[in-house]
């Protein structure tokens, strides 16, 4: 699940797990800290010192900045063809492997100069580390690693197209979206311009609840040209995704197995890394 529906709105969950996440290890390690000081009779920490949650809180805002840090070296010519793209954060560009190295290093140098919070410091970050695994386990299962077994209208033709019939072949990129969507109005060009470059990626624009009239009007004044472009007039997609959001990007590679998705609008420069990872981290093609 991607996403939680909270009434014309939807909250990206995995924030929100991480924000969960991250007051438990800090609430955790507080409590410990107090009944050590307690036990033992050392008051170490004035309120105008750090606390052990204080500590914990600190090591996940720079695991973050360097997990942003370590996605934009890593995709530099993307991120430098657009330099206020680096400050974008809502692309989902991370690397969560350099962020949880670095935010691990910073509690272990806090816990061999603060000896008295070292219990405090590792069961918070334990039990933070466990909620968020879990998290991320549980939201995986929630939805589907295949392509739905869903039928649409093909805007061009009108004929029932099954999403079924673009598994398989080559790697594919799903785009949800809405032509009353501002995000999504950012996002259509910057994913037509990645089709144009992608050639051996296959793009579908499914729109969600609008009218052939309204998206054909739509495309002719913003001059955007898709293709393919399918009608879900009833936006069963979305929950079929596990997405409530638009707009939503869900990438599979050439086995049809799904590999990363997205709730927001991606810049280029998070849309080039994304496209990397399906195109050169695929098995062989289905014959």
């Amino acid at each position: 699940m991607m996403s939680i529906p909270l009434g014309p709105l939807a909250l990206p969950t995995v924030p929100l797990l991480l924000l969960m996440s991250t007051l438990l290890a800090a609430w955790l390690a507080d409590r410990i800290a107090e009944r050590t000081a307690a036990a033992t009779g050392v008051r170490t920490a004035l309120r105008t010192q750090a606390s052990a949650g204080a500590e914990l809180m600190h090591a996940v805002f720079i695991g973050l900045l360097i997990a942003r840090l370590a996605q934009v070296v890593a995709h530099h010519p993307a991120y430098l063809e657009s330099i206020w793209s680096v400050l974008d954060l809502r692309d989902g560009g991370w690397n969560p492997w350099a962020g949880l190295m670095a935010g691990l290093l910073w509690l272990f140098w806090r816990a061999w100069l603060q000896a008295q919070w070292r219990k405090a410091l590792a069961a918070g970050a334990v039990a933070g580390l466990l909620l968020w695994a879990a998290g991320l386990s549980g939201l995986a299962a929630l939805v589907p690693r295949e392509l739905p077994e869903l039928s649409f209208t093909e805007l061009a033709t009108g004929r029932p197209v099954s999403l079924q019939e673009f598994a398989g072949r080559r790697p594919l990129v799903i785009s949800l979206w809405a032509s009353w969507c501002g995000p999504c109005r950012r996002e259509l060009p910057i994913l037509a311009d990645a089709q144009a470059r992608y050639p051996g990626v296959l793009f579908i624009y499914v729109n969600q609840g609008e009218s052939a009239t309204t998206v054909r009007q739509f495309l002719s004044e913003q001059n955007l040209e898709l293709s393919p472009v399918l009608l879900d007039p009833h936006r069963g997609l979305g929950p079929a995704l596990g997405s409530a959001g638009l707009p939503t990007t869900v990438f599979y590679d050439r086995l049809g197995r799904r590999k990363e998705a997205h709730m927001g609008a991606l810049n280029a420069a998070a849309l080039n890394a994304k496209l990397a990872a399906i195109t050169h981290r695929e098995g062989p093609a289905r014959p």
